[in-house]
């Protein structure tokens, strides 16, 4: 009986080292697997650089001569499409890092008319309009930046996505003074 209890003893014991090498091994598996995922993600994610947010000089130098805002802002939508326009162009033939110059053209000028805008908005109506006017522009905009996002190679795509949600929250931004505080005043009985 004894020798019984004692072959298996030996048994699980066998049994117990084979579960921990099994275990091991797949652990060990797991782990490669895990690696090789990562290593390839990374080369997935070779993405070009993000272009600067510059204005070129000769349109800093348009911009800051008008003065009047409704002029100043049809002049910004109106660099807006220029570089809208490049960019596609640009993008049909193939010719992406010149491509991505002129969209981080669009992008700043976006930025930097939204900031005039900010800055004039005294809560007068003639500001409004012209956040108005931006916000429609921006919105028939997106549809443009999604065209050439479609035909971008995997590299490229990943800036195009984001300025397309930076034009989203541009348009947000530009609606934003039509729900100050002052329009529903608040009850205080």
């Amino acid at each position: 009986m004894r020798q019984l209890s004692v072959i298996t003893y030996q048994l699980s014991l066998i049994s117990y080292r084979k579960f921990l090498i099994i275990g091991l091994f797949l652990l060990i598996v797991a782990n490669w697997s895990v690696l090789t995922v990562s290593a390839q993600e990374n080369e997935q994610r070779d993405t070009a650089p993000p272009p600067l947010k510059i204005i070129s000089k000769e349109e800093t130098r348009q911009l800051n001569a008008e003065t009047d805002i409704k002029k100043r802002t049809k002049l910004a939508l109106d660099l807006m499409e220029i570089r809208l326009k490049k960019a596609e162009n640009l993008n049909s033939q193939e010719r992406y890092s010149e491509m991505f110059d002129e969209l981080g053209g669009f992008h700043a000028v976006v930025d930097k008319t939204l900031d005039f805008l900010d800055r004039n908005d005294n809560g007068g109506g003639k500001v409004l309009n012209n956040f108005k006017r931006v916000e429609i522009s921006l919105r028939a905009f997106l549809p443009r930046l999604e065209l050439i996002r479609r035909d971008l190679p995997e590299r490229y795509e990943l800036y195009v996505r984001d300025l397309a949600k930076s034009v989203r929250k541009a348009r947000a931004r530009a609606i934003e003074p039509f729900f100050g505080d002052t329009v529903v005043k608040d009850n205080d009985n």
